[in-house]
């Protein structure tokens, strides 16, 4: 048996520390490609979950809540069949329409994302707006934040009472419900994967999002089901054809939050849509010339979330003054004799 050669202290030694510092490359190349930011959470759990509210109760919810649709999956035509007269309860989520239209919104188009322009930005998908000439497509826009922390709860249209009804989006620290609806880029029906608040930074999802290392660097990678390959592309919730999803008891519990509602710059940015003829169904047959603008939207000034009223059948009555006892009818006296005059 020939001998096991001899090998070098120091050889053995510098073995070693080619291994480990092998090791350490590998482990930080692994980091880097699911975070930019050292000491992130782990990917291995969408850290966007904590865009919506803690359920509590789940006893709150007025009916089961169903998942949005994935992309790819036909449409759930047995729902469809054996309940065509399904119609959306939008006040289970305690919003009050703005619009409403007697036939459906068209599909939702597909768009590319603009690129981000810059921190501290959100994501604020395209939707169809409505006035009695028919309907409009509101571009997909970046929109800066109004305040820290906060995050955009879509429009939605939803059918009820023979009609299809708008009911409008809002900021809050917490995502509420928007439908169902698969919007995109993070809006997948329920919650929003595009990103997610932490320490006064937003940090963006690079698989939904268009964003540019170069010029933002808080950034992370999490892979969602993205609605660029959905088949189907329904745009309201509740109808024969539409997206059947309930209120989930999470989304229910952000309608009691805080909240802002619509800042007059996105109004500003609807009204330039609704005036643009290219932008109306009609004209377009569902392709807008303009899906998406680059240029974002900024915040108004001093916008704070209020809170939300409380409503009727919750309020606390009222409380009621004591009634003060019937006073006691005086005892009747007999009038005082006059006093006999002496003689």
């Amino acid at each position: 048996m020939k001998p096991f050669p001899r090998v070098a202290p120091w050889s053995m030694l510098a073995l070693a520390v080619t291994l480990v510092a092998a090791g350490c490359h590998g482990n930080s190349d692994q980091n880097a490609a699911s975070t930019d930011q050292s000491g992130a959470q782990n990917m291995s759990q969408d850290p966007a979950d904590a865009n919506t509210a803690p359920a509590g109760d789940t006893t709150t919810a007025s009916a089961p809540a169903a998942s949005a649709p994935s992309p790819g999956a036909a449409p759930d035509t047995s729902a469809q069949t054996s309940n065509a007269s399904y119609e959306s309860t939008p006040e289970d989520a305690g919003e009050q329409p703005v619009a409403q239209a007697p036939q459906p919104p068209p599909p939702l188009p597909e768009y590319n994302q603009p690129p981000c322009p810059g921190d501290g930005y959100i994501w604020t998908p395209g939707y169809w707006g409505y006035q009695p000439t028919g309907y409009y497509w509101v571009p997909g826009v970046w929109t800066h934040a109004p305040y820290e922390g906060a995050l955009w709860t879509p429009p939605y249209w939803g059918f009820s009472g023979g009609v299809y009804r708008l009911f409008p989006g809002y900021w809050g620290t917490h995502i509420g419900f928007y439908g169902g609806i698969n919007y995109g880029f993070g809006y997948i029906g329920v919650g929003y994967h595009g990103g997610y608040w932490n320490s006064g930074r937003f940090f963006y999802n690079t698989t939904v999002n268009n964003i540019n290392r170069t010029v933002i660097h808080n950034v992370y990678s999490y892979n969602v089901v993205n609605r660029t390959t959905a088949t189907n592309r329904a745009s309201y919730n509740g109808g024969p054809n539409g997206v059947h999803a309930r209120p989930q008891p999470r989304e229910l519990a952000a309608v009691r939050e805080p909240r802002a509602p619509v800042m007059a710059t996105q109004l500003q940015h609807r009204e330039a849509a609704r005036v643009d003829h290219p932008q109306y169904a009609a004209a377009n047959h569902g392709v807008p010339e303009r899906p998406a603008l680059e240029r974002p939207v900024e915040a108004d000034r001093d916008v704070h979330p209020a809170p939300r009223p409380v409503p009727h059948a919750e309020a606390r009555p009222e409380a009621r003054p004591q009634a003060r006892p019937a006073a006691k009818p005086e005892e009747h006296r007999p009038p005082a004799r006059p006093e006999e005059k002496h003689k």
